[in-house]
């Protein structure tokens, strides 16, 4: 493509409204325009991005057996209705109705159409496994569009239903999806790990997020950069310390005078000691009974943790009225040996120091020399500290990093809820009839593209992968003005003509623009090779090449270069 041609319009300066690089560069670079709030258009730059992200996706989709077909933008609410997906969403959903005044939505995802589908088409056990994908545009009327692409009302996304007979079928699928979605992210570029989450208006009991690591992502999650560990905040867990053992030299029990001082901070200065070396103790309910919940005063307790410890007890941390109740516990001068205490939770840490400073049970006063086994008794020992930056990996043991992520892509083990809403149900071979067994799986395609540029992008512009990027080489004629100008011009032409002749994507930049301009829209744009005409390197018989993603250069002899081309596109 010649630019001279192209529809496109480069901008200096960032729109005013933007929030993140991606919705900044992918404006000023002419991929996209706002149209209202969370909608853009796609320019033809744009446009060839979002294909070659498809194309990935759907590449992966059908090697790992799934079937492509394509469901309606407009939906009935009926079908949301059988569900009780239309209170779910509430005002999420765009609604309208026709001359009839029969009700009907936009699509913000398609279980109840997809589901419908199967149960009018299938019946029999033999029907089953069949896994059916579409790439489609959702909407959901967000409050705040925000982040450019990463939050629109407008997105284009893959979502696919498998169909199974049962739960092992089920688990089989999920894991063939799951295999794809790694596959696609990696030929995307992005660097990501999946992590177990939370089904939120889609339910399912087994889901993961896959998260594409960037600065700007609305979720934080845990994960190693040298093993394939990850989780959510919550979830996330660190390598336990070594526990050591008392050895009974350990001093007593002594209490010190700490006035107006219930924090540990306060505490840990005033007593010339590390933060760590204090005990923090949280105070619970747990089924009407007072526990504590002990970890490093440096730490906070990871509640998420604290109520898988306690599974199948009904809890909740103390408040102010919870203190008011339980007038005996001296708030912020807590101790575990406190005679009200019925059970502790403790990390795994309390057990790796022999000895604590806590609360002694009474207002204005610590404690010293506290020792676990000796002064209290711990109930249940499991991780209950909220892992942060530098904590080891329960994995491999290296550094993990606690980072904000783009959610590019999720995957839900449904079981039957749709086909027990929506009578999606097959005979087995003996004649009895069961729900199908379904699973659910989305990658926001448009976001996927956002994602790529935060990620691959620096001060001058946007560095596209070679796999996403809208043309493989972008040209530069640097013809000038004097007598070496035409055969400039002539030789980039040539070489324009040669390159799309051997299958290489090009975009020549054919403009009568000055060299800086064009130095600057190359860089902003992003493509991955950029090979420069110029008179002085044609005298020689050489073209410079740059790679745009590490800013080597390095000269090409004219006769070589489409051979190079073509190599390069085959690595």
């Amino acid at each position: 493509m010649r630019m001279s041609r192209l529809f496109l319009r480069t901008l200096r300066d960032a729109p005013g409204d933007a929030d993140v690089e991606s919705q900044r560069l992918l404006v000023r670079a002419g991929y996209i325009r706002k149209v209202a709030a969370g909608v853009y258009s796609w320019l033809p730059l744009g446009q060839r991005v979002l294909r070659k992200v498809e194309q990935i996706v759907r590449d992966e989709m059908d090697d790992a057996g799934a079937q492509e077909l394509s469901l309606p933008i407009i939906q009935p609410l009926e079908l949301w209705e059988q569900s009780g997906r239309d209170a779910l969403y509430g005002p999420l959903m765009f609604r309208l109705h026709d001359r009839k005044e029969t009700g009907f939505c936009l699509a913000p995802t398609a279980e109840e159409v997809i589901t419908a589908t199967v149960r009018g088409e299938y019946s029999s056990y033999r029907d089953l496994p069949v896994n059916l994908y579409q790439i489609q545009w959702k909407y959901r009327d967000e409050l705040r569009p925000r982040f450019g692409l990463l939050r629109g009302r407008e997105f284009l996304m893959k979502d696919a239903y498998s169909f199974d007979a049962d739960v092992e079928g089920l688990r089989e699928s999920y894991r063939l999806m799951y295999d794809a979605y790694h596959r696609v992210f990696d030929r995307c570029g992005l660097t990501f790990r999946p992590v177990q989450a939370q089904s939120g208006e889609i339910g399912g009991d087994v889901n993961h997020e896959f998260m594409a690591v960037a600065a700007v992502g609305e979720d934080d999650f845990v994960w190693c950069r040298s093993c394939n560990y990850a989780a959510n905040v919550e979830a996330a867990r660190r390598r336990d310390p070594d526990p050591v053992a008392t050895n009974g030299d350990e001093a007593a029990l002594e209490p010190v005078h700490t006035p107006d001082m219930p924090g540990i901070a306060a505490v840990a200065q005033h007593l010339g000691l590390g933060e760590d070396e204090l005990l923090k103790c949280m105070a619970f309910e747990a089924d009407g009974r007072l526990g504590l919940a002990l970890v490093p005063g440096d730490r906070e307790v990871n509640e998420y943790a604290l109520g898988t410890a306690l599974a199948g007890s009904k809890f909740a941390l103390l408040d102010e009225d919870g203190f008011a109740r339980r007038s005996s516990l001296p708030k912020g001068y807590i101790g575990p040996h406190h005679p009200d205490v019925e059970l502790i939770v403790a990390d795994p840490s309390i057990l790796a120091r022999t000895e604590w400073v806590t609360g002694a049970n009474t207002t204005d006063h610590h404690a010293l020399h506290a020792v676990p086994g000796r002064d209290f008794t711990i109930t249940t020992v499991a991780p209950l500290t909220a892992v942060v930056t530098g904590d080891a990996c329960p994995n491999c043991g290296s550094e993990l990093s606690v980072d904000r992520g783009i959610e590019v892509g999720h995957v839900f083990q449904l079981g039957t809820k749709y086909a027990e809403l929506l009578g999606a149900v097959y005979t087995d071979e003996h004649g009895a009839q069961h729900p199908m067994v379904m699973g659910c799986y989305g990658i926001g395609v448009s976001r996927v593209v956002a994602a790529i540029v935060e990620e691959h992008h620096d001060g001058h512009g946007i560095a596209w992968p070679a796999s996403v990027a809208p043309y493989a080489v972008h040209l530069v004629a640097l013809a000038g003005k004097g007598d070496a100008a035409a055969a400039v011009r002539d030789a980039a032409d040539h070489l324009y003509a040669a390159l799309r002749s051997a299958g290489v994507d090009v975009l020549y930049d054919d403009r009568d623009s000055s060299p800086g301009v064009k130095f600057a829209d190359a860089d902003l744009l992003g493509m991955p090779v950029q090979l420069t005409v110029g008179a002085k390197g044609l005298a020689r018989g050489v073209v410079e090449r740059k790679i745009r993603a590490s800013g080597v250069r390095d000269e090409l002899a004219v006769d070589v270069v489409v051979d190079q081309m073509v190599a390069s596109a085959m690595t």
